[in-house]
Order: C-alpha cells, then structure tokens, then sequence
C-alpha cells in the first residue's frame, strides 16, 4: 500500500454502559476475569483520517479534550500503527479526533477512539482488513475495543474482549450524570481487591435477570436488574456518587449504576419524556451539574457522513 490517496474517511464509535458486571479474583497475570453485559449509547467520538505521504499526526477537537493524551500512547496513533504494519502501508495520515465522550468516566471513549481508529484507518488506507482481522488488533490496543467495533448489546467475556451479541429487544432511555473529576480504573480495581480481601470469590457469570429483561424488552425489570461489582469500590472512593444514586432513584429514575468503574452513573427511564424530566431534577436539585442524555443500543464503530461540528 502506497498510502498516497487524499480521501478522508470518517468513522463514529459509541460510548458504552455495562448492564451488568461481575468480576472475579486477580489473577496471576494481574487481571480480574470479567463477564459483563456491554450496551452502546448515543454518545460518540468521531475520528477522520486523512492519508499522507509520511508520518502519523494527531489533532484533536470537542469538549472533553483534557487529559487526552497527544503523544504515542494515544489508542488513535496505536490503533493506526497497528492497521499499517498488517496492511503493509508505507504512507501516512492526518488524523482528527474529536471528543464528545468524557475522559476517565467509564464509557469507554479511549476504546471508542481505538475502534473508529481501525475502522477508518483499514478505509483510508484501503488496506482490506476484514472483520476478523480487525477484531484481532482490538484485543490487543484493551479489553473494550472489541465491543466498540460491534456495538449494540453484547456479552463480554475474558477479560471483556470475547465478544458475544446478546438476545435483546427495544430501545431503553438512560440519563448519564457525568462527574467533573474522573476516576482511575486501576485505583477502582486495587480498591475492589481491598475490599474483598480474604473472600473467596466465585467465577463471574452474568445474572440471569438482567438478560431475561433484554429478551423481553422489559424496561422496568432491566432496571431492577442492573448490576456492577465495581460500584461498591468506586463508592468507598466517592461516597458523593452513592448519594447521587439515590438522588436519581429518589427522583423516578427505573434504575441506576456506575457505569463500569466510574464515575459516570447511568440512570434508565421509560422514555424521552421521562430523560427530560430526570435531567432536570438533577441538575436542579444540585446534585449533579452535568448530565447527558442517552439511548441504546446503538451501533457500533462505522464508516459515515458524520453531522456538521458547530
């Protein structure tokens, strides 16, 4: 491959929410076993890529750019290195990663910029990676890649890069209360790991009520069933986030739950209606300055015309 064509692609990937996460004990190659219930919301990072002759260059735009690294640990320039060794490409490319996800929340956007990454890198460069393949890179760039290229509602397994697509219908609502202070993922798991020192705990598995709700599309029963392991940690390291769960269902919302380790809470509703009027108590009440509002499933990572940037 030449590298040598001008065309942009453009590719947008989705934030994600786990439904459901079970966790089990580190293991003796410093990983937590995971079986979670993965589902793609309508939150987005957009990446474009535009070939060169040489060179791999980052920009980045949108509201949640701090903290994003620009340097080669950045999952875009992996994930484009990654597409260039296997498509053989000796070009390179401009690209432009523009943020809506928050950074540090829980939603994955790192996972997301590396699959909008693969995806518009093996377009541009048309190096014809095919899904497989492209799954294959994923695995190795972290363990939610893999569920940002396939999006939808899906069960993850492993260390949450076996990806299953899950029996699901409807559309479900949700209301993210977003938190101004990220959290670590790694300071979550050493405090899951305090906390349930001495325990023997069981291998993960994912409940059986929050799948038999995603088959029936039983908006209500899903929210009694929302489950994560990793809440009580990020609890202990935020209390304040326990007290805005409570907030939220005290307000009507169906159901709530950190959004894997944190902090984002993810709160389902009946409808759009429902969203708006969570949103504002939220923000109202003074528990919560930022909120999104959300529905899922929603594809994974694509090639697209994407909306025009204000």
């Amino acid at each position: 491959m030449s590298g040598d064509r001008t065309d942009s692609v453009s590719v947008r990937a989705p934030a994600k929410i786990n439904l459901d996460l079970s966790v089990g004990a580190l293991g003796d190659d410093g990983f937590h076993p995971v079986h979670t219930v993965y589902h793609a919301v309508s939150v987005f990072d957009d990446v474009t890529v535009t070939p060169t002759e040489t060179g791999l260059e980052l920009e980045l735009t949108g509201d949640h750019v701090d903290g994003v690294p620009t340097d080669a640990s950045n999952l875009v320039l992996r994930a484009a290195q990654l597409v260039a060794r296997r498509g053989g490409v000796l070009g390179g490319a401009h690209l432009l990663l523009h943020k809506g996800i928050p950074v540090a929340a829980g939603l994955a956007g790192g996972s997301a910029d590396a699959a909008a990454a693969l995806v518009a890198c093996d377009a541009a460069w048309r190096t014809g990676l095919d899904r497989g393949e492209l799954v294959e890179l994923a695995a190795q760039l972290g363990s939610d890649v893999a569920f940002a290229l396939v999006g939808g509602t899906a069960i993850g397994a492993g260390r949450g890069e076996q990806i299953t697509p899950a029996l699901a219908r409807g559309q479900y609502h949700w209301v993210l209360a977003l938190s101004e202070d990220g959290l670590s993922t790694p300071a979550v798991y050493a405090e899951y790991d305090r906390l349930t020192a001495g325990r023997a705990l069981p291998e993960p598995r994912v409940g059986d009520g929050v799948m038999q709700a995603l088959r029936s599309g039983d908006c209500e029963a899903l929210g009694h069933a929302l489950h994560n392991d990793l809440q009580q940690a990020t609890f202990s390291l935020r209390p304040d986030l326990g007290d805005l769960l409570d907030v939220g269902l005290e307000y009507g919302a169906l159901g709530g739950i950190v959004s894997g380790s944190g902090p984002t809470l993810a709160f389902l509703v009946r409808d759009h209606e429902h969203a708006l009027d969570l949103s504002v108590a939220l923000t109202a009440s003074g528990a919560c300055e930022v909120v999104k509002r959300a529905h899922g499933p929603v594809h994974g990572a694509r090639v697209g015309d994407l909306p025009r940037l204000a």
